[in-house]
């Protein structure tokens, strides 16, 4: 039936044109977004997934964060200790020459002067043995340090504890004056290079942890991104695909609704 009041064909066109542009709407998103899911609209349940997974993210971010300032203040103190094992060293060889009873005294007297130069190179190396405000060799942070572990459970962490390697606490602060203090000081600055080693290895291993944890919060870290990537987002050739053909529709579309529009002047010929 013609009618000039009523086109059906034209709204038939017209519902699928509709249909097809609204398509294209979000086609054109994901495209350009890179996401299937960019909003609560787009599928509420997995947004609200990928939410609570971006906050666990953001959070093993904090962790490691954590992680890295403490790795960065036991490196610190550990880069200390290898110095100070390595000027203990110096002043055991020191000492030992120093032990010889057929020394002059104005030997002495120059190797005890530079023994006390390398005792005072300690001292400036462990005050500046500091990271962040935290210093673990020179005796006054005794908490030691500690770095969160966990990003659902803040009372999981790590700690390495503090070493005390002040020339006071080694007791090679004063030069020995005679040949017979110098033989005492040999075995003094032995005990020293004990007590440092075993410092340094202790800072050895607590920076390990650190790390070993680093990198578990950091792989833990991507694996929840890939899998937020598995739930948001777009398959970019399967969407290029379909815009082509909306497109396609879209055209054929508006040429369906043109043709529809020019059926009721029709009628006119009916009236010639």
């Amino acid at each position: 039936m013609l009618s000039v009041n009523t086109n059906s064909g034209a709204l038939t066109a017209l519902q699928y044109l509709n249909s097809t542009n609204s398509q294209m709407q979000t086609t054109e998103n994901a495209v350009s977004s890179g996401l299937k899911v960019s909003s609560a609209k787009d599928n509420g349940a997995v947004y609200a997934i990928a939410q609570n997974m971006r906050g666990n993210v953001a959070a093993y971010s904090s962790v490691t964060d954590s992680l890295n300032r403490g790795i960065s203040v036991v490196d610190t103190a550990t880069s200390a200790a290898q110095s100070i094992s390595d000027l203990l060293i110096q002043m055991k060889a020191n000492a030992l020459s120093a032990s010889d009873t057929s020394l002059d005294s104005t030997s002495r007297a120059s190797l005890a002067s530079d023994f006390q130069a390398l005792s005072d190179q300690i001292t400036t190396i462990v005050k500046n043995a500091t990271f962040n405000g935290v210093n673990l060799v020179d005796g006054t942070h005794t908490a030691g340090i500690s770095a969160l572990a966990s990003a659902s459970d803040q009372s999981q962490t790590i700690s390495v504890a503090d070493q005390d390697l002040t020339v006071s606490t080694l007791a090679v602060g004063t030069a020995y004056s005679t040949a017979t203090t110098a033989a005492t000081m040999v075995a003094t600055v032995s005990a020293a290079i004990t007590t440092v080693n075993t410092a340094l290895s202790a800072l050895s291993s607590g920076s390990k942890k650190f790390s070993i944890q680093a990198d578990f919060v950091s792989k833990l870290s991507d694996t929840l991104t890939t899998g937020i990537g598995n739930l948001v987002d777009d398959d970019m050739s399967k969407e290029s695909a379909l815009l082509t053909s909306l497109q396609t529709k879209q055209q054929l579309g508006i040429q369906a609704l043109s043709i529809a529009n020019s059926a009721p002047s029709t009628i006119l010929s009916l009236f010639r």
